[in-house]
């Protein structure tokens, strides 16, 4: 790079001499427009900006999350990423496929590029298997570490969850008000936290609200994936669910093709919740019911528990829970007359 030379940059930037030294030496007196043609002027002739006016590098914050394949995730992402990128930080998106590099194996290379701190989104701090120690050593080291959608009693760093709990409680109340007994829950394995908490608020509402204790089987745990909500879905007509609960928005379209496919309509015969209120379910026929994360709110909170973090103001730690929100579309109705089975039955049989 070249010494910058006043008057080229002068006669090009069409300023005086005397201006480009004010703007060369940060001095003030230059309006901003001015002081960016300037330095666009610079630039363009290749001459090198003097340091204390060169871009400062941004720190990195590793974002680890789960495939993208389900919506709720990128949400998650680009939300995060653009509050870091405002704040001064850019991010480094890792996400975790099946057969893919592990989330420790993403962690180590975090820290060989130096990162200020990681969010994680439903890593394996949500998994109720997982060695908490991975995530004790990083807090030992330093690292700040913020996580979303899941917790460990033993880690001391923020958490930010949504309340999984009132979701089921909401989707089983919505439900029961449109007089649905027959309720059936949808969700993934067990061995995850937040499906833990939403058999616990299910079995609590369907008692509370349903006035039912005997629902082991309208419980259906498969996989949180189209297929997984098909399958579950299955299980549940043949127990006579006349609505399903579901685990994401994912399991809820699964669970709607699974009642179409039997001969039934959605939501005449059977009414679904979703999930998530991922982008596209407004858009689905029906329009999907679904319980909305606030993503918004729960990755604002993730970023400034990490800035405070990182700038050595420690957040309040432990877990910090986010209110779901019910939204009511099409796919929802009053309860059928007669039970699914016979109806799904008749209809097959050539009835009406």
């Amino acid at each position: 790079m070249k010494p910058a030379r006043l008057i080229d940059i002068a006669q090009l930037a069409g300023v005086s001499e005397a201006t480009v030294s004010r703007v060369l030496n940060n001095k003030p007196g230059v309006a901003e427009k001015t002081r960016a043609k300037v330095l666009a002027t610079i630039d363009h002739l290749g001459y090198e900006r003097p340091a204390k006016l060169r871009p400062k590098e941004t720190g990195l914050v590793g974002l680890i999350t789960p495939e993208l394949t389900n919506p709720i995730f990128p949400a998650f992402a680009q939300t995060i990423e653009t509050l870091l990128a405002r704040n001064g930080y850019t991010p480094v998106l890792c996400t975790q496929t099946t057969g893919g590099v592990h989330e420790d194996d993403y962690v180590r290379a975090l820290l060989d590029r130096g990162v200020d701190g990681i969010i994680y989104v439903s890593g394996q701090h949500a998994d109720l298997n997982t060695d908490p120690a991975r995530y004790q050593r990083l807090r030992e080291q330093g690292l700040p570490i913020v996580l979303v959608n899941g917790f460990i009693d033993t880690v001391d760093a923020p958490f930010i969850s949504n309340d999984d709990v009132a979701s089921s409680e909401l989707a089983v109340r919505h439900l029961a008000d449109l007089g649905h007994t027959e309720i059936g829950l949808a969700v993934g394995p067990e061995r995850f936290v937040p499906v833990v908490r939403k058999r616990m608020g299910f079995r609590h509402a369907m008692r509370d609200i349903v006035g039912r204790d005997d629902i082991d089987h309208l419980i259906a745990q498969t996989l949180f994936t189209v297929e997984g909500g098909a399958m579950a879905a299955q299980r549940l007509l043949e127990e006579g669910a006349t609505a399903i609960v579901c685990g994401s928005d994912l399991m809820a379209l699964g669970a709607i093709r699974e009642i179409h496919t039997r001969g039934l309509r959605v939501p005449e015969d059977v009414s679904v919740v979703g999930f998530d209120d991922s982008l596209f379910v407004s858009f689905t026929e029906p329009p999907l019911t679904t319980v909305r994360q606030n993503v918004t709110g729960m990755s604002e909170a993730a970023v400034l528990a990490l800035l405070e973090e990182i700038a050595g103001s420690a957040s309040r730690r432990g877990e910090h829970i986010f209110r779901p929100e019910l939204v009511v579309r099409a796919s929802t109705g009053p309860a059928p007359a007669a039970p699914t089975a016979t109806t799904s039955q008749s209809r097959r049989n050539g009835g009406g």
